[in-house]
């Protein structure tokens, strides 16, 4: 009986010897050097090894017909092997890098970002407010990044030798149909927001994604916050106003509330009226802002509305008449903006959202009258699925509809209409492949159908980016890009073409501990601009799209937070070659906004001693063109250099209060932004002329700033 046991188990023995498979291979990457350390094994066993300093692997299992061998290793790609497991000898696995979506290429030829969650910020949301000259304005803390041009009559964004126009504002992805603030004729303008409310801002210089079109130069992104920190209430008392804010959250609700208003009489006292404006009534505006957000397990809803109100009542000077011309503003606006994004199980996702916008202006010059009413709306849904992290696709449709009405009446009370109905489709398609960690590109294309113009374009967009070096990128970007033209001109003019402007971008950027070095390329070449046969576009002008022209030059950007303590700069160059042939020029020409040189520099230190942060900051701009009727040729003469130092400094009273003071040009440079020439010759055969300096170059500002969050603490030390 003994005997017969020790036959069986030796039997079972033996089977079990016989029925062992031996599984072989080698591990290297896809240049075919091997890969030490990756764990390689069955799936579903505890069948498996690791590969040798030469790749090399082997194991043994009793495991038999199909299985799944898995391949896995830090920084590659998981690879699987399925088959029987007889064939599982001498394999040569290549395994793929992974995309790291911290240290891998990203896509930013013509992109600056500002945000704390960015890897690629150049800004952060806090340097919109506490930039000085600023003055909280987003706007004027974007001019002092590369590309932009400050027009200092103006105050919207002039960016690479494209008007205020060709650059177009979205929040949460949807467009603002009036983003500024109504102003008089040279007297700038300021944005609507405050910027507490959004989290980050994308802002593109050119070349940018195929989602958003009808900007030939520029779209500025602006993102609400997503969900507050804590529940607080700000308050804030200023020379020229005030401010109230509110956050209440309540689980996954919450709801920020902000309101302000603005007199500008201290300001206005100090204007000397050699600057050309005598003032009746002050500036006075009263605006607020709502963010409402709910977020659910896989969704987000987000409703925003923002409202303003201002007047103002001015005589400004004219060379051509012997008194002062009145002008008289009052606008409301209106704005609302929703968006709903809900995540599947799949990785799709999916965004809806809409916009809609009122704006109303009443105008007077002299005894004549202008009433004008825009009614805008924007519709939005965008699907996105990413397949894998090298991989994903967006598609979406969008439609824009706009109606203008505008009356002019003369002061024999004869009125003239003007205005338009414009519905604009537009559809898009987009995806961004990362190759490798190194190697990424983003391929696009547009379609826009306008019923107004009864036009169809196609807009390709393409962007690559390579990086050679663990801190260093170089990216490429190509676009084409289409524009209606501007209410000044289709409200009397339907029978146009959009405008196009094509874009060449070559960027390269560096990021290391603190700093960040960009430098960048690029080209535009504009066609089919609108071209008229009088000074302004009126109902009786001529006009075509035998426009163009072209823009091209190099910026510079430079920030250094880490080299001296205490102590963050960026530095700003910009050169500039533009000409283009549009309006009422009767050659291509260099317009009166593109100066050749921008200079920027900011700075901000913090002084421990004195709990308190300074700030200086200085522009540039060399001389602008402009046409003098008494000297040969078409806008062959320049200005004098336009130069502004500013400065600020906060004081922290406590964790919870922040004295403020802020000059704008503190050397008093009367800068000069154009002349006026009078319209017939004097006795002597000249053209008389007189210099328009905005009288806004110089801006004194006062403010307290007190938040109270929830617990009775801020710590505004982090805000500075």
């Amino acid at each position: 009986m003994k005997i017969i046991i020790n036959l069986v188990t030796f039997l079972l023995y033996t089977g079990a010897v016989f029925s062992q498979q031996t599984i072989t291979g080698k591990i290297t990457d896809a240049k075919n050097n091997p890969i030490a350390g990756a764990n390689i094994y069955l799936e579903g066993t505890y069948d498996g090894a690791s590969s040798d300093e030469n790749g090399n692997f082997s194991f043994e299992t009793t495991e038999e017909g199909l299985q799944t061998l898995v391949v896995s290793m830090l920084s590659y790609e998981s690879h699987y092997e399925a088959g029987d497991v007889s064939y599982f000898r001498d394999l040569h696995i290549k395994l793929v890098e992974s995309v790291n979506s911290l240290t891998g290429v990203t896509l930013t030829a013509g992109t600056f970002e500002a945000g704390d969650n960015s890897k690629v910020s150049v800004l952060k949301p806090l340097d919109i407010v506490t930039t000085a000259g600023a003055a909280g304005d987003f706007v004027a803390a974007l001019q002092t990044l590369p590309g932009t041009t400050t027009v200092n009559e103006d105050g919207r964004l002039f960016v690479r030798g494209g008007t205020a126009g060709e650059t177009q504002v979205f929040i949460d992805g949807l467009r603002v149909f009036q983003p500024f603030n109504a102003t008089a004729n040279n007297t700038p303008t300021r944005g609507r927001f405050s910027p507490f409310l959004f989290k980050g801002i994308s802002f593109s210089t050119g070349g940018y994604s195929a989602e958003y079109g009808q900007a030939l130069s520029s779209v500025l992104l602006l993102n609400t916050t997503d969900v507050p920190l804590q529940e607080k209430t700000d308050i804030s008392i200023m020379s020229v106003g005030g401010g109230l804010g509110h956050t209440e959250i309540w689980g996954d609700r919450s709801l920020s509330i902000n309101t302000s208003y603005m007199n500008l009489a201290p300001y206005e006292a100090l204007i000397p009226s050699t600057q050309g404006v005598r003032w009746n009534s002050p500036y006075e505006s009263i605006s607020g802002e709502t963010v409402f957000r709910s977020k659910g397990e896989k969704s987000m809803f987000k409703l925003y509305t923002g409202f303003n109100h201002a007047n103002l009542d001015i005589d400004q000077e004219d060379i051509n008449f012997d008194d002062y011309i009145r002008f008289r503003l009052k606008n409301n606006n209106l704005y609302f903006n929703s968006s709903y994004k809900y995540y599947f199980e799949n990785d799709w996702s999916l965004t809806s959202g809409a916009s809609i916008a009122w704006d109303t202006n009443a105008i007077g010059i002299q005894e004549n009258r202008v009433d004008a009413k825009e009614t805008s709306s924007h519709i939005k849904v965008k699907a996105r699925k990413n397949f894998s992290n090298r991989f994903d696709l967006s598609f979406g449709t969008e439609y824009f509809n706009t109606k203008y009405d505008e009356t002019y009446t003369d002061l024999n009370n004869d009125e003239f209409y003007s205005g338009y109905n414009d519905g604009l489709w537009a559809a898009f398609v987009e995806s961004d492949i990362f190759l490798s960690n190194k190697f990424a590109m983003k391929l696009g294309v547009r379609g826009t159908q306008s019923s107004l113009l009864d036009e169809f374009k196609v807009s390709p967009r393409v962007s690559l980016a390579y990086k050679p070096g663990e801190d260093g990128q170089f990216s490429l970007a190509y676009g084409d890009f289409f524009q209606r033209p501007l209410t000044e001109v289709v409200k009397f003019d339907q029978d146009l073409q959009m405008e196009k402007a094509s874009h060449y971008i070559l960027n390269y950027q560096y990021i290391n501990n603190g700093k960040t070095f960009r430098t960048e390329l690029y080209y535009k070449d504009y066609d089919r601009l609108v071209k008229y046969d009088t000074d302004v576009p009126q109902f009786n002008t001529d006009y075509n799209n035998f426009g163009g022209g072209y823009a091209k030059g190099i910026d510079v950007f430079w920030r250094d937070s880490k080299s001296i303590e205490n102590l963050d700069y960026w530095f700003s160059y910009s050169f500039l070659d533009t000409e283009r042939d549009y309006q009422n020029f009767p050659q291509k020409a260099t317009p009166n906004f593109a100066p050749k040189h921008n200079v920027s520099l900011v700075t901000k230190y913090w002084v421990d001693k004195l709990r308190s942060q300074v700030g200086l900051s200085y522009s540039y701009g060399s001389g602008r063109p402009y046409h003098n009727p008494n000297a040969l040729g078409f806008m062959q003469e320049r200005t004098k250099s336009y130069n502004n130092l500013s400065f600020n400094w906060a004081y922290l009273i406590d964790q919870q209060k922040i004295l403020y003071f802020s000059v704008s040009n503190l050397l008093g440079i009367n800068n000069v932004s154009d002349y006026q020439y009078a319209n017939t010759p004097n006795g002597d055969g000249v053209y008389d002329r007189r210099a328009i300096t905005p009288p806004a170059d110089s801006f004194f500002f006062v403010g307290f700033f007190w938040t109270i969050s929830s617990d009775g603490k801020s710590n505004q030390l982090d805000n500075l």
